[in-house]
C-alpha cells in the first residue's frame, strides 16, 4: 500500500497540485461562508455540506476528468486471433495520441471477457475479465499512430469471448 501511494505521489503533475489546491481553497471558502451565515441555519448547513462534498468528490472527479482530457488517446482493435497449437490469443491494435502533449509511456491493456446471448450478462461480463495482459509503449509523439501486438497467455477458455483494449498514458 505504501508503494502504491508513493508511486501515485511521484506521478503527480503540476496541474494536479493546482487542482488539489483550488479544491482546498473552495472548501475553506465555503466553511467560512457557512460560519458567517450561521444565523441562517438552513443556508449555513447547506454550505457546510457543500464544502465537504467538494472536499471529497472534487479531487477524485477532477483528477480523472483532467487526466482524460490532458492525456487523451484512442485505441483501436485491429485483429484478434486465438492460436490453435498454443494456449494464447494474439491481439493487434493501434493507439493514437490525440493530446497536445508528448507521451513518455503508455500502459496498454488487453482484456478478454465471456460472451452470452443475454445483453445484461454481456454488460456485467465486460467488468469482470478472465484474462488480462499489458504492455508499455514508450515515447509517443503528438498525433502519432502506433501499432502494437499483445499476446494473452495462458488462454485456456474454449467458448466465445470478447477482447477489449484500453490505454493509460502519461
Amino acid at each position: 500500500m505504501k508503494a502504491k501511494i508513493t508511486a501515485f505521489i511521484n506521478e503527480l503533475i503540476t496541474y494536479d497540485y493546482i487542482l488539489f489546491g483550488s479544491v482546498f481553497v473552495l472548501f475553506i471558502l465555503f466553511i467560512i461562508l457557512g460560519i458567517v451565515l450561521r444565523k441562517k441555519t438552513a443556508l449555513a448547513i447547506l454550505l457546510i455540506l457543500l464544502s465537504f462534498t467538494i472536499l471529497i468528490a472534487g479531487p477524485t472527479v477532477g483528477y480523472v476528468k483532467m487526466h482524460d482530457y490532458i492525456f487523451k488517446n484512442t485505441t483501436e482493435l485491429t485483429s484478434q486471433k486465438k492460436l490453435n497449437f498454443t494456449q494464447a490469443v494474439v491481439v493487434r491494435g493501434k493507439i493514437t495520441n490525440e493530446s497536445n502533449r508528448f507521451f513518455t509511456s503508455c500502459n496498454i491493456t488487453a482484456s478478454a471477457s465471456k460472451v452470452s446471448k443475454n445483453e445484461m450478462k454481456n454488460y456485467l461480463y465486460s467488468f469482470k475479465s478472465f484474462a488480462d495482459m499489458s504492455i508499455v509503449e514508450q515515447d509517443i509523439a503528438v498525433g502519432e499512430i502506433r501499432e502494437f501486438k499483445i499476446i494473452i497467455e495462458p488462454f485456456t477458455y474454449s467458448k466465445d469471448f470478447n477482447v477489449s483494449i484500453g490505454a493509460k498514458c502519461k
